[in-house]
């Protein structure tokens, strides 16, 4: 369920219609994606499930601390209404794609480009053929203090990973398709699984805990 943006009552109303009359069927998984911050919206939500029980929560972050500072009161919000946070994901953590993607330009002092990917791509074939299996990574946002991992640790929450910007991951959501459905999403995939599997290896400890109680 993907919360869209509205004002006041009206928005609180149509929360509640989602939630408390909406006939949903048999759900394993009922996941509320909610916008970033803390607002009516997770009141709402909280106020509404936590009679039926709600599992947690999973807050994403970028690296920079901007970023980081509204999620460390999202992260208080839970703790202070009792909702687990299941972990914290860091989303956009650099730029991360195969060598061979990436295009080559030669850039003059006035700024006119100049495309050179075929003479860099077949150089590298010529000299240093290994090369073109490489992936590689730039950094987009400040990560310099630490990130979402060093914010984790401050506040003993899980933190289940990193997944980079990766442009064949939004060509994947452009056209419908999942990422793991092919072999087009080599820096994403493998980062989403291993966040998947971080989740359900926590989740499984916390109602293990909440089972015992």
């Amino acid at each position: 369920m993907k919360l869209l943006y509205g004002r006041g009552p009206r928005k609180n109303g149509l929360i509640k219609q989602f939630l408390k009359d909406v006939y949903w069927g048999e759900l394993d998984y009922l996941v509320v994606d909610a916008p970033p911050g803390i607002s009516e919206e997770h009141i709402s939500i909280v106020q509404l499930l936590q009679v039926t029980g709600i599992d947690g929560a999973i807050i994403v972050t970028t690296p920079q601390e901007v970023s980081l500072i509204d999620v460390r009161k999202e992260v208080s919000f839970c703790k202070k209404v009792g909702v687990p946070v299941l972990g914290v994901v860091e989303n956009m953590s650099g730029l991360q794609q195969p060598l061979t993607d990436f295009r080559f330009m030669k850039v003059t002092e006035i700024g006119e480009e100049t495309d050179v990917t075929e003479w860099a791509l077949q150089y590298m074939r010529e000299k240093a053929p290994e090369m073109l299996d490489l992936v590689v990574r730039g950094e987009v946002f400040d990560s310099s203090k630490g990130g979402a991992a060093k914010m984790c640790m401050e506040m003993d929450v899980p933190f289940l990973g990193m997944v980079p910007m990766d442009p064949q991951l939004c060509k994947a959501a452009e056209e419908g398709r999942s990422c793991f459905a092919d072999k087009k999403c080599v820096a994403s995939a493998p980062a989403l699984k291993r966040i998947i599997q971080n989740l359900v290896a926590t989740w499984a400890v916390e109602t293990s805990v909440d089972d015992s109680a």
